[in-house]
């Protein structure tokens, strides 16, 4: 398998925690930002990373989304199953998986470009690195009305996360689920601003745990 990625981008670290999970050999191709939309928009019709290209005779020539992604590899590759079993558990992993991508990754990503952009361009000072910054500022429409919204969405959010995982090791059931592997994948980028490392230990001790059982490298931060 093919992974079409930014390696920057926390929806492709989810990605590589699930392919890393189910065992699953696969390389990276790094696309160049601007550019990627001529690669992916034929393929999947989307022009957003992560895309997964099987490479296989049998099965679609392209998956695009994560969270599509993710459901294509459990079909793929049943086991290890991040499944739980029973209905109601499984209902309300993907719902968290939901969640957690289409609100709280967004909120992360607010965050991260708005700490690189101010205190924390000594993490990269380069030319390009700025500019990325800048032209993701952007597009996202990065303003400060919108940081502090964002702001104000992860601190309910990880108010929420932690009534379960500062007792459990699991945000549903007994096992690792697609709740845990996207918690773990989207939140990661906070682990650059000193803020919610101090806040939030428990949080990235977690992050450092399910990297670890996935084999994946951890996130810039915890290293």
């Amino acid at each position: 398998m093919r992974l079409l990625q930014f390696s920057t981008s926390h929806y492709c670290r989810k990605v590589r925690l699930a392919l890393g999970y189910k065992q699953i050999p696969y390389e990276v191709e790094n696309l160049t930002p601007g550019a990627h939309r001529f690669k992916l928009k034929p393929l999947v019709g989307l022009t957003t990373v992560p895309v997964l290209l099987p490479e296989s005779a049998s099965g679609p020539v392209a998956v695009g989304d994560s969270t599509e992604i993710l459901k294509f590899l459990e079909g793929h590759t049943p086991e290890p199953s991040w499944t739980l079993g029973e209905s109601q558990g499984d209902r309300r992993a993907w719902l968290l998986e939901d969640w957690l991508d289409e609100s709280i990754g967004t909120a992360t990503r607010f965050l991260y470009y708005d700490f690189r952009a101010k205190e924390g361009k000594s993490v990269n000072p380069s030319w390009f690195a700025q500019t990325l910054v800048k032209v993701v500022r952007f597009q996202y429409d990065i303003s400060p009305a919108r940081v502090t919204l964002a702001r104000q969405r992860l601190r309910l959010a990880l108010a929420e996360l932690g009534e379960t995982w500062r007792e459990s090791p699991y945000l549903v059931g007994d096992r690792l689920s697609v709740a845990d592997l996207a918690a773990a994948g989207l939140l990661s980028p906070l682990a650059l601003i000193p803020q919610y490392r101090q806040e939030y230990p428990w949080l990235f001790e977690r992050i450092e745990e399910i990297h670890q059982h996935c084999h994946e490298p951890l996130p810039p931060g915890l290293t």
